[in-house]
């Protein structure tokens, strides 16, 4: 067995209502001040609520940030490390999607001021500590609270990502009744993102390993299960639980087996045209794992049966990614996804600069079971088409 290091959070809490026990949490960890970093619509619909009355029954002071957006931009990292520094807060709440929980850990790393934004994109680049953390999601998708990995974006069309063992949680709340009001396209889109992120963590050519293997096929198991019934059934809080489960295993994979040309693929379109981060990875799935194929049929062929559980399966590995790329078509289509960038509004001759910027992503191509050129980037935007 080769050499390998696997790191994660150190308590993870699972349960619908759970979200309630934030305050016994905090007194445990000998906090006093709390900001919680949130986005206006978790504030709108309540769901911080019994978050909120746990801290304060606990007589622990906390204040909000809520105005953190989708791909957040440099500028509400900073507002939201100045509005930590005013509070004088010692410890940081991540309490939403994955933006949310991203912001919140670059937060709890910068609020110290030692090390300016700009110093920590790239690999283990963070140098000091961080403010204790605490990550509580309401999707089933990034998997954000369980990973080392921040995403920001850096200019109009531009992300790029932290990537640092300091990020952890310290705990994480896994609460279903968050997710019970989210509508069903963001359940599609954010548990597709999830599937992407066991898939690519299964096949990653660099950090794989049998840890990481482990918890992406449980995860896959999961969300391949309760997708379409979280979806369709969205108070379901057995699916909606597996979900949210399935989504952090998938993280806790990723974390270690870093994820690769899906998502090098998807960032141009959500940097250009704004499309969800889940639904960017869906709608070029397809087609990386049939340009994948060459070089990780059989290990798509060793997850298809828990993708697509039930299905009579060939022999041949490569038939095998065929059946899971059209079964990924066919499920975005069923749970109501777009399936082709026309779709999106996507200029055909956008496609060759959209090629260009995912040859910007190479933390992430590197990691690819294939190497991808810039030719093979636009062939496979142009099957996307």
């Amino acid at each position: 067995m080769n050499k390998f290091v696997f790191s994660t959070v150190a308590d993870v809490v699972v349960g619908p209502g759970t979200s309630a026990q934030v305050g016994d949490m905090a007194v445990a960890m000998g906090i006093s001040r709390v900001l919680v970093v949130t986005d206006a619509g978790i504030v709108q619909f309540g769901l911080l609520d019994k978050a909120l009355q746990s801290l304060k029954s606990h007589n622990i002071e906390y204040s909000i940030y809520a105005d953190v957006v989708a791909d957040p931009p440099e500028s509400v990292v900073m507002d939201a490390v100045a509005k930590a520094r005013d509070f004088k807060c010692d410890c940081v709440i991540g309490f939403g999607g994955g933006s949310s929980m991203d912001v919140a850990k670059l937060l709890a790393v910068l609020i110290n001021g030692k090390q300016l934004l700009a110093d920590l994109y790239g690999v283990d680049k963070v140098t000091g500590g961080r403010l204790p953390l605490i990550q509580i999601p309401t999707t089933a998708g990034t998997g954000s609270e369980a990973t080392m990995v921040s995403i920001i974006t850096t200019g109009e069309t531009t992300k790029a990502g932290v990537v640092s063992r300091t990020l952890l949680a310290d705990k994480i709340i896994l609460d279903a009744s968050l997710t019970t009001g989210l509508p069903a396209h963001v359940t599609a889109a954010t548990g597709i993102d999830a599937m992407v992120h066991a898939i690519e963590a299964y096949t990653s050519k660099r950090l794989k390993n049998p840890l990481s293997d482990m918890l992406a096929r449980e995860a896959l198991r999961l969300l391949a299960a309760n997708i379409s019934t979280a979806v369709k059934q969205g108070d379901n809080l057995e699916a909606r639980g597996a979900m949210l489960l399935g989504a952090m295993l998938a993280g806790q994979a990723f974390a270690n087996a870093p994820v690769a040309a899906v998502h090098a693929l998807a960032y141009p379109l959500g940097g250009n045209y704004h499309i969800p981060h889940g639904l960017s990875n869906s709608l070029v799935l397809p087609y990386v794992l049939r340009f994948n194929a060459p070089a990780a049929a059989e290990l798509y062929a060793e997850i298809a049966g828990l993708i697509m559980p039930g299905k009579l399966l060939p022999d041949d590995p490569t038939a095998v990614t065929e059946m899971l790329a059209d079964h990924f078509l066919v499920l975005a289509a069923d749970l109501g996804l777009q399936t082709t960038l026309r779709q999106m509004d996507i200029a055909e001759n956008d496609l060759p600069k959209l090629a260009r910027e995912s040859m910007l992503q190479q933390r992430l191509l590197i990691n690819n079971p294939r190497e991808v050129n810039l030719n093979d980037s636009l062939a496979i935007y142009r099957q996307a088409y």
